[in-house]
């Protein structure tokens, strides 16, 4: 089924309690790096519970933000995108997507609304098409703020012979734009009838499962990201050391000290990072730490060191280290 537009959900209200089931469940996006997934989550979500970046491989981290509903709860997981690995990093991100499509109850593939179905989408539509057929499998067409309206139906079209050639039958097949909120509300709707039945899964209020902790370290990474997208691979990691209220404060002007860690891979890129006279570092931390305050609601000191971990993408023990 395509879904054009929301006018069938224009004016649906919530069912009075008894009168349908209450549906939960956990879905997952897939598609491969930069396809938009993580923009989406948020968007469904409301706010910033997935880093985003113009870089592939951004996520590294199976993030679950919470969708809350009168009707349902839906429980988002947003998963590394599925790639050729060149490093161990790479084949333990693309663990964890499969592993993340075998425990989830629905599974929307992203497809970006300006690229042409390529090799890479075939891939992962083909991993898709040998899971449990039970599974249902939504097909999201992304991104349709930056193409025509001829270049979207011929999307959705390629999108459809798809599923045929291979042996898919989507559930739906919806295009959406994240960025301008286009059809989010309407993919949600078409989502919670393919949940299970069931009471919610988390408190009223709960957004994300993710530790503090990660998502002020994830915040760091992408505001680092931003500022050497040109420049540096995709070596960055960073680890939040300490996150302490600072001492003798009262009680209406608290602070919160973040002390954090980030790490790249050879002593070159050390420079980079920190730019002309620590500039680059400085934006940096001036970036996340807006950002840090936004999620926590309290004033946050930001201290930021940049290290070397020798080649850690392919280093098994500073893997583990760094969390992956």
């Amino acid at each position: 089924m395509v879904v054009m537009n929301a006018s069938s959900a224009a004016g649906t209200t919530a069912q009075a309690p008894g009168e349908a089931p209450h549906r939960s469940g956990f879905a997952c996006f897939v598609g491969r790096p930069n396809a938009g997934k993580s923009t989406l989550t948020n968007a469904l979500v409301g706010t910033k519970v997935a880093i985003t970046s113009n870089r592939p491989q951004t996520t590294r981290h199976t993030v679950r933000g919470v969708v809350h509903r009168p009707d349902a709860q839906l429980v988002l997981v947003d998963t590394p995108g599925l790639h050729k690995p060149r490093t161990l990093l790479g084949e333990r991100l693309n663990d964890v997507v499969r592993t993340t499509w075998a425990e989830v109850d629905v599974i929307g593939f992203c497809l970006p609304a300006d690229q042409k179905i390529g090799p890479g989408d075939r891939f992962i539509a083909g991993e898709l098409a040998e899971l449990k057929k039970s599974t249902p499998k939504v097909a999201v067409v992304t991104k349709t703020d930056l193409v025509t309206s001829e270049a979207l139906a011929a999307q959705l079209i390629a999108v459809d012979r798809l599923g045929k050639e291979l042996g898919i039958e989507w559930a739906e097949i919806v295009p959406v734009s994240a960025t301008e909120g286009s059809q989010v509300e309407l993919l949600a709707e078409l989502l919670v009838p393919l949940l299970p039945e069931g009471p919610a899964l988390y408190p009223d209020g709960d957004l994300t499962d993710e530790p503090e902790q990660v998502m002020v370290a994830e915040l760091i990474r992408e505001a680092a990201l931003e500022g050497v997208r040109d420049e540096l691979p995709h070596s960055i990691a960073v680890v939040v050391e300490e996150m302490l209220p600072r001492e003798g404060r009262p009680a209406d002007r608290p602070l919160l000290d973040v002390h954090a860690t980030v790490f790249i891979e050879r002593p070159s890129q050390k420079g980079i990072v920190i730019g002309p006279k620590g500039k680059r570092l400085k934006e940096v931390g001036s970036t996340s730490r807006r950002h840090i305050e936004a999620l926590l609601g309290t004033p946050v000191y930001l201290d930021l060191h940049v290290k070397v971990a020798k080649d850690w993408q392919r280093d098994p023990k500073q893997l583990r280290r760094l969390g992956f």
